[in-house]
């Protein structure tokens, strides 16, 4: 008996012969087609050769392409486990013409490989064709003599295939096996096709046309070939099995699971055997192809396939977490074939066992809850729309699984009035946020985001995807069309555009649909909805269309290298000042980054020098930068620092790098762990160099450090270097002797600046000496009073001579006006035995105000202002006496 890997194998290998390329298996999250969720076929990766666009140096191809189908058009996710022939993953074997060869050929290689390769009996196969088709008819029956009985026209959908409601299309052919008259059903066709006798494994679709949004088709540049053969349904045909779950794969799952939770494979659990076994292999290989849970898009899809299989898990009695020990068992059984399972399998059996420890605990609540509610219902009665919103809103109880639970207790759910009651909460949440103060455009974001649900982000990965554009805003309003030289914002189904968050910058570059191009100039995130801010460019460009979407990846790089560093920034200031330091703000741009924390005095020196070499030793150690998704207690007991500002949800993304041995995380090595949804380097050396270039204060108790990154850096270093060079050259030293040198040359500028300042003090006091009333002194209402105008005196001696020339009066005022450069700076003085009398302060204000300035401060015996026409220093010294002669005696 042939193995499923036996099979593909025979597939691929007869293909090979026959002059196809052997190509890998694309992701399962499509790039060149947004208006599917996961790829569902085949011909997906191949979808721009169809239709021309895109050429390769093959023209016919063969893939084993894995396949999800658990959202959108394509959503088998309620019958899995239920049917024989119902997956979420499954893989998809075909062969593909790009304008090589097309019916005629297509049919026999088709024929051939399931009567000789595969040894079929052709008597038990028949097949069906659109009923226009008359070519593919008359090539079935020269090909292999079948009688018009066994060639059935199909006038429906059935038999004219596409991927999507837009893209290549055609009529189809599809080959059946007759399990014979034993087995209940009828031909396809007949009033009973549904029966399990006639099976269909292999669909031979005839790429003639292109389809658009408005329903037109026209013919393709090519006529090619797509034809898509279900691996595990021909594998239960050439294992004698009616059933896919008993093909050799997946029973050995269904296995693993019944020895994992001590329970029959066959009894009373068995379809939560074939539930647990499907879910594995579409969650791990999800995983492995960067889907990671979410509440939205993909990872939402992910996580409701996740928590329906744990649920089944529970069903059979686990007590514990069950899904990540199955892993092995999938890794064995299928990576050979996908080596990309191998190499995720830790990341894949983590995420599971946290996802698993998590849900359990909502999973008991729910279930005691949903049994509350379907107590007090009459028999058979549908559990209200209203109770089951309100386990899903209050408790976080998803509805599928609601519906799941129920309909093993033969009730279903009154989805009108969950509806309801959804519409009725997005109403009030609208209307508080509509009333939190935004914009006044607010309100279209909030009606965007609630017609077509958030965008989903694919940059963690890609720089280049395909979306569809959704909403095109203009001066605040929709509009469908935008021209050339117009301004708009842009909303699209899924973007790899990162939007401003988290200190991180947006994004910049181009979005290109068929008829127009815009440039991307930022990108923000608004009520969930990822918003383009572009300028057309050329062309036009239209609400529904398809777009390419194009990062600018030079920018990109600079703004990943500059994230990074802030987070070994972060750790190396943690380590050389002390866990006391704490994000109080950043900026990750292309040009340099900028990081805010809590430190109470300036940074020394040889502080700066630790953290600059710390951060550079963790680059040169080019470690892989992980990220990973939990909530965030578990990321916090990791010793996860969380960002400033940001708001988390259950679950957050942990962005870990650097190894050492005073590090965190289980191992205890991992250096830097942090709470980020920002884009980061692949390794740590992929930053290249940092240079810290600025240490100052941005607000009490708040430290600012600016840095570059990468060439940035090594620029900025280069200019020290060359500015140090120069300098010794000045100085005629070597750059070693620099710092001595020029420290010397402080020192003497500072003994010239004193000696300066005390010949000008010297001149100031000069005629002066002897005891009693100072020369230059005069009598004003029985005050001694000396006043002068002075020049080469700063304002700042101004002080020391009014001491010196208070010492000298013995009893008397002082007031002293100094002319800098037309600005004037008063100081006066009164000795303590007259302060009683007459305040310093007094005399300054009144010389300042005559000067036509305000103010001046000090204590009764020294004080000084300023004015800013010292020009009217004469008129000051009158107003003065004349306010000294108004004095009381």
């Amino acid at each position: 008996m042939p193995s499923l890997n036996d099979i593909r194998s025979t597939f691929l290998d007869y293909f090979g012969r026959n002059g196809h390329r052997i190509v890998d298996s694309s992701p399962l999250v499509p790039r060149n087609d947004p208006t599917l969720m996961f790829t569902a076929a085949g011909m997906v990766q191949f979808k721009n050769l169809f239709t021309g666009v895109e050429h390769r140096d093959y023209t016919r191809a063969t893939t084993a392409q894995k396949c999800v189908r658990a959202g959108g058009k394509h959503n088998d996710l309620d019958n899995v486990g239920y049917t024989a022939r119902h997956h979420t993953f499954f893989e998809m074997l075909g062969n593909f013409s790009f304008g090589d060869y097309f019916k005629e050929e297509a049919i026999p290689l088709a024929w051939n490989l399931l009567t000789q390769e595969f040894g079929i009996d052709p008597d038990r196969l028949l097949v069906t064709v659109y009923h226009t088709d008359e070519e593919a008819v008359k090539i079935w029956k020269a090909t292999a003599g079948l009688p018009d009985e066994r060639i059935i026209r199909i006038a429906t959908d059935d038999n004219f295939w596409s991927a999507g409601p837009t893209g290549p299309c055609g009529p189809c052919t599809e080959i059946f096996y007759d399990h014979g008259d034993h087995i209940p059903g009828g031909p396809p066709g007949s009033p009973d096709e549904d029966g399990d006798r006639f099976i269909e494994i292999w669909n031979l679709v005839f790429m003639q046309y292109e389809q658009f949004e408005d329903g037109t088709r026209r013919d393709l540049p090519n006529q090619s070939i797509d034809t898509g053969m279900g691996l595990e349904r021909i594998g239960a045909l050439l294992q004698g099995k009616h059933d896919n779950y008993d093909t050799d794969i997946l029973r050995a799952l269904i296995e693993a699971s019944a020895q994992a939770t001590g329970t029959d494979p066959d009894g009373a659990g068995n379809v939560h055997h074939r539930v647990i076994a499907d879910h594995l292999r579409s969650t791990s290989f999800l995983m492995a192809d960067g889907v990671l849970p979410s509440n939205e898009g993909r990872g939402y899809v992910l996580r409701r396939i996740m928590r329906r299989a744990m649920r089944h898990a529970h069903l059979l009695g686990a007590k514990d977490p069950v899904m990540h020990r199955l892993v092995p068992a999938l890794v064995q059984q299928m990576g050979q074939p996908y080596p990309e399972l191998g190499r995720a399998q830790s990341m894949i059996q983590e995420t599971l066992l946290s996802e698993e420890t998590r849900f359990r605990q909502t999973l008991e609540r729910g279930l005691r809850l949903l049994d509350d509610e379907v107590a007090g219902l009459a028999e058979g009665a549908a559990l209200p729309g209203g109770a089951a919103f309100k386990l899903y809103d209050t408790y976080g109880f998803p509805l599928d699984l609601t519906q799941d639970a129920l309909r093993e207790k033969g009730r279903q759910v009154d989805i009108a009035g969950f509806d309801a009651a959804m519409a009725e909460q997005k109403a009030k949440a609208r209307a508080a946020w509509a009333g939190s103060g935004e914009t006044a455009d607010a309100a279209i974001w909030y009606d965007l985001a609630e017609r077509s649900g958030n965008t989903e982000f694919l940059g963690y990965d890609t720089e280049e995807a395909e979306g569809t554009i959704q909403a095109i805003v203009q001066d605040g309003a929709a509009v469908e069309v935008a021209k050339a030289g117009d301004t708009i914002q842009i909303v699209l189904n899924q973007t790899p555009f990162y939007a401003e968050a988290g200190g991180q910058v947006g994004d910049t570059g181009i979005i290109a649909t068929t008829t127009g191009t815009g440039r991307v100039t930022d990108t923000r995130k608004v009520a969930g909805l990822y918003v383009h801010f572009a300028e057309v460019t050329e062309g036009e460009i239209k609400r529904g269309s398809g777009a390419k979407l194009m990062v600018d990846h030079d920018r990109r790089t600079l703004i990943r290298a500059n994230h990074s560093a802030t987070h070994l920034l972060n750790e190396a200031l943690r380590e050389v000042l002390g866990d006391h330091v704490a994000q109080r703000g950043s900026l990750n741009a292309p040009d340099r980054l900028r990081f805010d924390f809590s430190h109470p005095s300036a940074i020394s020196p040889e502080d700066l020098a630790r953290i600059d070499a710390r951060v550079n030793a963790f680059i040169r150690q080019n470690d892989a930068v992980s990220t990973r998704l939990m909530s965030p207690d578990e990321a916090r007991a990791l010793g996860a620092q969380a960002l400033f500002g940001e708001k988390y949800g259950d679950e957050v993304r942990v962005v870990s790098m650097g190894r050492g041995d005073t590090g965190k995380g289980s191992d205890g090595k991992t250096w830097s762990i942090e709470l980020c949804g920002g884009t980061h380097v692949a390794r740590t050396g992929d930053i290249g160099l940092f240079a810290l270039v600025g240490d100052s204060a941005s607000s009490a108790g708040v430290r600012r450090i600016e840095a570059l990154t990468g060439a940035a850096a090594r620029d900025y270093l280069a200019g020290q270097e060359q500015r140090l060079v120069q300098t010794a050259q000045v100085l005629k030293s070597g750059t070693a002797e620099v710092p001595e040198r020029v420290r010397a040359l402080l020192e003497e500028r500072r003994a010239l600046q004193n000696e300066v300042a005390q010949l000008r003090r010297d001149l100031a006091m000069a005629g002066g000496g002897g005891g009693g009333a100072a020369p230059g002194a005069e009598d004003v209402n029985g005050i001694p009073f000396l006043s002068q105008v002075l020049s080469g005196v700063s304002g700042k001696d101004l002080p020391s001579l009014v001491d010196a020339h208070k010492a000298r009066l013995g009893s008397g005022a002082v007031l002293l006006i100094a002319d800098a450069g037309g600005k004037a700076a008063v100081a006066a003085g009164v000795t303590d035995d007259l302060t009683a009398r007459i305040s310093a302060v007094d005399l300054v204000r009144t010389a300042v105000e005559a000067m036509g300035g305000k103010g001046g401060g000090g204590r009764a015996d020294m004080a000084q202002g300023g004015a800013k026409d010292a020009a009217a220093a004469p008129g000051a010294l009158d107003a003065v006496k004349a306010y000294m002669e108004g004095l009381p005696a």
